[in-house]
Order: C-alpha cells, then structure tokens, then sequence
C-alpha cells in the first residue's frame, strides 16, 4: 500500500448507537424520512459503469415492497455479459490509479460518506423499509453498521499502511534494512446479500475500496434500489470514476463476473449453493489469468441456542424470540433451533409460545414486530418447509401464511422436533423455529454441533463449567453466553462462521482486510 503523505489522527473506533424511537422526536424524524423517500420511489436507476450512466436495456429489473408486491420501488437496468467485460475493463483501467492513491486519501472518502450517511441515518433505513420490509429498529441497526463498517475499515486501512513489525536482521546477516508492506490485489466481484441490504453490502465493498481495489459490484436482485442509493453517495464525496462500478442482474450476470480472469477476489454473501459453486468455478484456471482467485465467502447457518435447567428461563425465551424472528428469522445468524433440557422443556415451550403471542406482523412502515419476507421465491420456501414442519413435528404457535397483498408469514414455532429432522437441519431462512429435546449438556452440544454449518450459537446457564465447555466445544464462529445469538457489532464481534457457513473471514474484525491485500517483503542492503 502507498506509504502515508500526511498523517490523519482519528478519535477511537466507537459503534454508531441505534436510535430510541420512543422519544418523539425522533419519531417524527423517522415518519419524514419514510414519507420522503417513499416520494422517491418508482424511479428508473442506471447502471455505472466508469463515467457513464447505462439504462437501456430491453429487459428490466423491477424491485418491489414485499410489503406490496404491487408498489414498485425502482426500475433498472438487467445487464449482460456485455456490461460485465465493460465493467471489468473499466475497473482494470482505474486500479492502476488507485492503487497509488495514498491510504489516507482512500479512508476519507470512506470517513465523508459514513459522515454522510450519519446525518442521512433515517433516510437510508426507510429505503430498506420499502425494499425489503424491515421495521425500524432492524433498519435503524443495518444503517448504524454500514456507518461502522465505513469507520472502522478506515482505521484499519491506515494501521496495514503504517509499519509493519517484522524480526531485527542478525548481524552476521550484514546492515540491512527490511519491511513488510500490504498491497492490493486488483478488481474484485463484490456479490452482497438482500437480508443486510446496506450493511453487508457498504462493508463488502469499502474493505476492498479502501484496501485499493477496485470492484464491480453486483446488488442482489432483491435490493438493488439500496445499492443505488449507495453509489450516489459515493459519487458525492467524489470517489473516482471507475473505482466502483455497479451493475444489476441476476445468476448469470454474477456467473461471468466470476469467471472472468481478470477478476482477482470473489466477495460473496449468501446461499451455501451459490457459494459453493462460486468456490468451484473461481478454482478454475482460466485463459488470460495468472493469478489464484480468492473467495471471501459467508454462507449462512442452522444457529442453534441450548438452555439449560439453571438459565434464567424468561431471559433465554426473550433472546429466542428475538434471535428466531427478529427481521423475521431471515439473517444468517437467525436461531432456527432450540435445544431445551428435558427437566424444564415443557416449561420452555410453553413460555416461547407465550412470547410468540406478543408480536405482531404488519406492513414495516408501521413499525410492527415482524413483517413480510423478502419475496414470492422466499415466501414459497419457507411455505413449503412450514408444511413439512407439520409432518415430521407438533405445530405449537402460527404457520399461517398470506400472500394477498404481501409476502407475509406467521412466527412459527414447532415442538418435539428430531435433530434429524429436515426442519432441525436445512437453513429455511425464515421465521420457523424448531424446538429440540435433550436429556443432558452432552447431548444438547452434540445436537448443536451435528450441522454441516458452523455460524452462531448460544447457551444459556449459569454453570461456569458448562460456559466454559461451551467455548471450547460449542463449534461456530460465533458464540453467545446468556445473550442473543444475533445483532454482531462491528469491531466487537468479528463475524464469520465455520464448516458450510463460510470462509471464517470476521467480517469487522482486525484481520478482515487482508483478505484484499498481499504482503509484499522488501529486504535492501546497506553500504
């Protein structure tokens, strides 16, 4: 990375705070920011590709509320292969640039835009009230970690270009002197998620911004207005052009993003087929390409929370509840299963369906607890898994869906559920929880851990020995004590997960950009 010009002192990394919407004030905030945008909806958005703004194309990709599958949040472009070349080439062309941009110069685009963001909070959350139906404290925390990432990030940026420690030569070696220095690699595909529409989508993409890449960025389908709205940011604090390209479409788009061997990373969130397949096809030694590609890939899981005899049971249900069907179970990090001692099962159940019971399910401009799923293709699947819920376990609360208006569904929970069972075991991505039965501690871990994934999970007790097994044996990437087991913060709780769930990159952790960097070992003689 380019040595420093000038040196930029920043105040300590601190978390961005959610916002109280008890308080008046900032209520009515919210209602003018919500009004206000939903003024700007049914917009035609364009590709960017380097200076230009491309919307011709003969197909188009029509984001919807899923609130209100009949209400258009905005219309885009579906790009080709075409656009895909153009985008790369473009992106090429700009990373000999940027690559020579000075860190500091890089992090402060970073630093305006979070600035930026800060002041425009409101506004961004209620973009993703419309576009995938959050309500406004899960939207309110997916803006507060996008400002996060953009911060921390930043910080980071300028600590992998200060240098670096590395062992004093021996003196038999002679006078030299050495260091290590990071690099960036190139162009990286950056393929987010729908679920964390800006979040995970602005931190996929500044880490490798601020490292000096350059990327083509590919929004999911589901949030491609979100991404628009992101790139004009960037465009305001004058990123370059050709820094960030974003163009939209759907498999095949992302498809020949991978496969092109002039891209060097894969920057992926979602599914564990997709990732797989991206892991595959980016292995393959194309025409044209001279290096390994790397894939920086998050794949979701099957969470599971243990509660114990001793927990304090009206604690473990709250976090459940909040941990299964906040945002409507549909984060990665979403508890899908609850492991219950035996002794205080029925006890458990019984409270979880109580629970369940309090929340209420609405349009996400009203703020309720629960809203739509993301789209018709989610609403089919979790539909489809609440049936089979039905013949492999007891249904104990909800299962209603209703597709009239929105894609909406019930919080579920299923009771007597074998750890086998397909519900026990398959991501659903949605609000389906499955409540399992165990005997003892041994077996409650070895249900927890009898998953091809590996991302988050939670035990409540307060047995210091049972804690303590937990953190050596409990075998995720993230694991909670007498807590939820969602709502990571960054720079707090670096944030990946092990086995099928992904690559275990930390997302917001100190070690998260060098996965877009190479080190590059210098060693001169002196005299």
């Amino acid at each position: 990375m380019p040595k420093a010009t000038k040196s930029i002192k920043l105040p300590a990394f601190q978390n961005e705070p959610p916002t109280d919407f008890s308080n008046p004030k900032h209520e009515r905030e919210m209602r003018r920011a919500i009004e206000k945008i939903r003024g700007e909806l049914g917009k035609d958005y364009p590709a960017r590709i380097g200076s230009e703004l491309r919307n011709k194309s003969e197909q188009k990709l029509i984001s919807t509320n899923p609130c209100n599958h009949r209400e258009v949040v905005g219309t885009f472009p579906l790009c080709d292969k075409t656009d895909v070349e153009h985008a790369i080439g473009v992106a090429t062309e700009a990373f000999e640039g940027w690559k020579k941009t000075p860190v500091e110069k890089r992090a402060s685009y970073l630093l305006k835009a979070a600035e930026k963001m800060r002041k425009r909070k409101h506004e961004f959350s209620a973009m993703m009230i419309f576009e995938v139906a959050k309500n406004w404290a899960e939207a309110d925390m997916d803006t507060a970690e996008a400002i996060d990432f953009m911060e921390f990030y930043a910080r980071e940026a300028m600590r992998l270009c200060a240098p670096q420690p590395v062992v004093k030569s021996p003196k038999w070696l002679g006078k030299e002197v050495n260091e290590l220095v990071y690099i960036p690699l190139g162009v990286g595909a950056i393929l987010p998620p729908w679920n964390f529409a800006l979040s995970i989508m602005v931190g996929m993409t500044t880490s490798a911004l601020v490292a000096g890449n350059t990327v083509v960025l590919k929004p999911s389908p589901d949030a491609p207005f979100v991404a628009a709205k992101f790139a004009e940011l960037m465009e305001e604090v004058g990123l370059p052009k050709g820094v960030l390209n974003v163009i939209y479409g759907g498999a095949e788009v992302g498809e020949a993003m991978v496969e092109h061997p002039r891209t060097r990373f894969i920057s992926f969130t979602g599914s564990k087929a997709v990732g797989l397949k991206i892991n595959e096809s980016a292995a393959k030694l194309r025409e044209g390409q001279k290096w390994m590609k790397r894939v920086i890939a998050e794949m979701g899981g099957k969470d599971a929370i243990i509660i114990e005899p001793d927990a304090n049971l009206d604690e473990a249900v709250k976090a459940t509840i909040q941990s299964a069907f906040g945002f409507s179970g549909q984060k990665c990090s979403a508890c899908s299963r609850v492991i219950i001692n035996e002794k205080v099962y029925d006890e458990v159940v019984e409270k979880l369906v109580e629970r369940a019971g309090t929340l209420t399910l609405g349009d996400a401009v009203e703020n309720p607890s629960m809203s739509a799923v993301s789209s018709e293709k989610a609403f089919k699947k979790i539909s489809e898994y609440i049936e089979i819920g039905k013949s492999e376990a007891k249904l104990v609360f909800g299962g209603k869906v209703d597709a009239s208006k929105g894609w909406f569904i019930e919080p579920t929970i299923f009771a007597d559920a074998e750890p086998t069972a397909r519900i026990a075991q398959e991501e659903i991505f949605g609000p389906v929880l499955a409540c399992i039965k165990a005997s003892n501690f041994d077996e409650a871990l070895r249900i927890a851990n009898d998953t091809e994934y590996g991302l988050t999970g939670g035990v409540f007790t307060k047995n210091k020995k049972k804690l303590e097994r937990a953190k050596e044996e409990f075998f995720v990437g993230n694991l909670y004590l007498n807590r939820k087991i969602t709502g990571a913060l960054v720079g707090v709780h670096p944030f990946g997960g092990f086995n099928l769930s992904g690559t275990d990159s930390k997302a917001g952790g100190r070690d998260y950009l060098l996965n877009f960097l190479q080190g590059k070992s210098i060693a001169e003689r002196m005299g």
